[in-house]
């Protein structure tokens, strides 16, 4: 079959659509991922620093800046990119996501005392092993979990594509 071509904007908007985010994750010193208690999610507790682009931002922009308006860390870069997450819309959102996962790297104990949560969206921080994060957060939340733990620990990116909102 033939496909007759459209005008760009014409086409764009036969295509899906989709949200991306940005997001930063650190472990502390004995290599326990570091998560925030979100406090406008029962179904996503824990969290990592991050969150949506906004219009002409670049994935690591929106780490970094969600990063420093939700901890108050800065985080300097150069962006090493530990996973890629990809989920479908469902009745909860109706976008795909698209989401990029940076290597903050390790903070000490200095850092993650020195973290300011933002009251609105976090109110804790904690750093636990990867089998004691998983009795708090939904089966594929810590699969998300030990899927960035696996590739920092090889060097190796991750795509972690079951995001999907109708789980």
């Amino acid at each position: 079959m033939s496909k007759k071509w459209l005008p760009p904007e014409q086409f764009a908007a036969t295509l899906p659509k989709a949200t991306v985010f940005g997001a930063v994750f650190f472990t502390d010193e004995d290599d326990r991922p570091v998560q925030l208690r979100a406090t406008y999610s029962s179904s996503h507790p824990w969290q990592w620093p991050g969150g949506v682009a906004e219009p002409g931002e670049r994935p690591w922009e929106t780490a970094v800046r969600e990063c420093r308006e939700e901890t108050g860390l800065h985080v300097a870069g150069p962006p090493r990119l530990l996973a890629t997450v990809f989920g479908l819309p469902g009745k909860d959102w109706p976008l795909a996501t698209v989401g990029f996962v940076f290597d903050g790297g390790r903070l000490s104990s200095g850092h993650l005392d020195s973290i300011v949560l933002d009251p609105d969206e976090h109110d804790q921080v904690r750093a636990l092993t990867v089998p004691e994060w998983q009795d708090l957060m939904p089966g594929r939340d810590h699969a998300r979990l030990e899927a960035v733990m696996a590739a920092r620990h090889a060097g190796i990116p991750a795509y972690f594509d079951t995001w999907d909102w109708d789980v």
